[in-house]
């Protein structure tokens, strides 16, 4: 059986998803890869050094700010469409940053940069859903789930040498050309979604695109508790793995004193982890539902959450306080991207317009608690870190069991299994 929901072959159906993976790293890349030089772009353009967090705060509100917008207009008038002219902007904005001439300029494309991820999140995601059956969305979305997480690991090291060779302008100016190899493969490789028979006999109708309509069909969906509750959930069980990404080098390389190379090290374990979770997940979808997959993944997300608790009571060394993060990171990787598809599909509304309210969502929750969790302390100690960051993961699960529950009542089709295909 055809492993698509529309009629394309596997050739393109395997451009599309290399297409995809390429632009996503490549919005993660702007930001991770550029924070290595941002001392010399301060220098050169003779600003304040505090443009450095400014610049990188601008890049996170770029892709938070028109999501709202970018996911109904997909509804209204493609994913291809809409996904094409995001990946043009963030190409011309990496572009344009070569022939900057000031710290004003400069952050302001550091903001319409930060757009392109809104278009992933927006538009991409839906998109994979709508083209490929259940299981293999959800591997696809675990794959780009890799894609994001591996970024803040490799890029500062991988931009710290390439600027040993190149100058920040040029890192900006090839960001720009693997963007516009991105769009040429979105361009030829992308099916659209919106107004095609699928092959299991539905069709997905363009959406009317009418401002107090789109207001009002927020409105109920933020009224849709069942959504809410996975939505939220998934910023929180997140919120232990982005606090150590934000807050990780205050701990390690000031306050422990390790090298760069040594804090990269202590990365790879939980960043491995994830990974590790996501390969488990693929292994359990082949016989096991969404929900029941995730209630797997509990067990060993919650065993890290405590364990990071025992960690802040027992003043423990730096390799225990790891290994409890990677235990919970296996239980996230091993959860996220079904959470996801099944917040997805809580609502009957257009995708586009369900996707960036997800995101948007959990990416306030991830901010917000992460900026919380370092204004009580959790860049002072490994205690305090693990502590709070412990309690804030843990916060989730309240939302999930509800979720969970109530997603018996109106349960979902069952993942199709490899041995449908």
């Amino acid at each position: 059986m055809q492993r698509t929901l529309i009629d394309i072959n596997p050739g393109q159906a395997l451009g599309f998803c290399l297409a995809i993976t390429l632009f996503e790293l490549l919005t993660y890349m702007a930001s991770d890869l550029i924070m290595p030089a941002m001392l010399s772009v301060t220098s050169e353009f003779e600003a304040d050094a505090r443009h450095v967090p400014y610049a990188f705060n601008l890049y996170l509100i770029g892709g938070v700010c028109l999501q709202w917008l970018i996911g109904p207009l997909s509804d209204r008038f493609g994913r291809r469409r809409l996904l094409l002219s995001g990946c043009l902007l963030f190409a011309a904005a990496c572009g344009a940053t070569f022939i900057t001439s000031s710290i004003e300029a400069f952050n302001l494309l550091r903001l319409i940069q930060g757009m392109g991820l809104g278009f992933v999140v927006a538009v991409s995601y839906p998109a994979l859903q709508e083209v490929f059956r259940e299981a293999d969305a959800v591997r696809l979305m675990a794959l780009l789930g890799n894609v994001a997480l591996l970024s803040p690991l490799l890029g500062p090291l991988l931009g710290s040498l390439l600027l040993e060779w190149l100058s920040w302008r040029t890192l900006f100016l090839g960001l720009g050309l693997a963007a516009a190899v991105a769009w040429l493969g979105l361009y030829v490789c992308m099916p659209e979604t919106i107004g095609v028979m699928r092959n299991d006999g539905q069709q997905q109708q363009p959406v009317a695109f009418n401002g107090r309509q789109i207001g009002q069909r927020y409105l109920t969906l933020l009224g849709n508790r069942n959504f809410l509750h996975a939505s939220l959930a998934l910023g929180l069980m997140s919120l232990p793995l982005i606090a150590w990404i934000g807050l990780s080098p205050l701990l390690l390389m000031q306050l422990l004193g390790l090298s760069s190379r040594e804090y990269g090290l202590w990365q790879i374990p939980v960043f491995c982890a994830v990974i590790a979770g996501n390969l488990i997940l693929d292994r359990l979808l082949v016989s096991h539902s969404l929900p029941r997959v995730i209630r797997v993944a509990l067990w060993p997300l919650c065993l890290g959450l405590i364990a990071l608790i025992g960690t802040a009571l027992s003043s423990a060394a730096l390799a225990l306080l790891i290994a409890s993060l990677s235990l919970y990171a296996i239980g996230l990787g091993m959860s996220n991207a079904a959470l996801y598809r099944l917040a997805l599909f809580a609502s009957d509304d257009s995708k586009g317009l369900v996707s960036a309210t997800i995101g948007m969502l959990s990416i306030v929750v991830m901010g917000a608690g992460g900026s919380l969790i370092a204004a009580v302390g959790g860049a002072e100690s490994l205690e305090s870190f693990a502590l709070w960051a412990a309690l804030g993961g843990l916060l989730c699960l309240p939302l999930i069991q509800r979720f969970l529950h109530l997603s018996v009542q109106s349960p979902l089709p069952p993942v199709t299994s490899k041995d449908d295909h």
